[in-house]
């Protein structure tokens, strides 16, 4: 068993996405997956940065970071390791950051890919094995998890055992209570698919964008972005299996989206490791 399960590994090739500018973490200018795991003196300067760790506890095959903002300076924290890197050269969405890896996905003798946000850095190396195993039964999986509260994440439709869709909180956040019910799976953000149906399914979502409104400048501007989510409802509909596994709990596929979170992540992660 521990023989199959470094074969998957090997096999496996990894996206992180670290390409955004995570406004939401006020007071810092820099590239968020660079934030410190363990602070020294402030929460905002340490060591062990959140995309050191997320690179470490990923599967042992290449490895590919999307930058953007701060580039040079992810690019400096993680020179030597192996990396390759693929610059987004627009920050449009989810599913635009993964069409600028085509190369890199084309390249690397893998028939396994992981994509991840840069970050969720609690997620534990098992997690990861076990999401790689599930593509033994289905195309694509997706890394779910069950909250004490839906706040505005994506919630997994699901049919039986199998993912029909990834509903975003624009589209849930007006049903009734009592059709939510029914959704008690939200979305990590965190997936794992076969590379021979992911590249043709990259293709399919460059094809439908989506329009989105966003002030660009202190101007609204009308743009094109693209999101991972919208392959799982592409497979579904043409009659592909979508699965999903659990998190251990939330803690595990937390975001590092403001301070608040950061400093949570902190102390989970030092209860964890020290």
């Amino acid at each position: 068993m521990a023989g199959k399960k470094t074969q998957l590994e090997n096999r496996t090739a990894s996206v992180v996405m670290a390409a955004g500018r995570g406004s939401r973490m006020k007071g810092f200018e820099g590239n968020k997956t660079l934030l410190p795991l363990v602070p020294l003196g402030s929460s905002l300067e340490g060591d062990d940065p959140i995309l050191i760790h997320i690179l470490k506890n990923l599967p042992t095959g290449p490895k590919a970071i999307v930058v953007h903002h701060r580039e040079r300076a992810v690019m400096d924290a993680t020179r030597g390791l192996d990396v390759t890197y693929c610059r987004q050269p627009v920050l449009n969405g989810t599913g635009g950051a993964l069409l600028v890896t085509k190369d890199f996905l084309n390249a690397v003798d893998c028939d396994r890919i992981i994509v991840t946000m840069g970050d969720i850095p609690l997620v534990r190396p098992a997690t990861y094995s076990r999401l790689i195993a599930e593509l033994e039964h289905v195309h694509l999986a997706v890394l779910g998890f069950k909250p004490s509260d839906r706040k505005q994440y994506g919630l997994l439709e699901m049919a039986g055992d199998r993912v029909v869709r990834i509903m975003e909180w624009k589209y849930w956040k007006d049903l009734p209570r009592a059709t939510l019910k029914a959704y008690t799976v939200c979305n990590s953000g965190i997936y794992a698919a076969r590379k021979k149906t992911l590249l043709p399914y990259l293709d399919k979502m460059a094809s439908q964008p989506h329009l989105i409104q966003k002030e660009i400048n202190g101007e609204w501007t009308r743009v094109e972005e693209f999101f991972v989510t919208d392959m799982v409802a592409l497979m579904h509909g043409d009659g592909l299996e979508v699965g999903c596994i659990l998190a251990k709990d939330e803690l595990e596929v937390m975001g590092v989206d403001d301070l608040a979170a950061l400093d949570k992540a902190q102390s989970v992660y030092r209860g964890r490791f020290f």
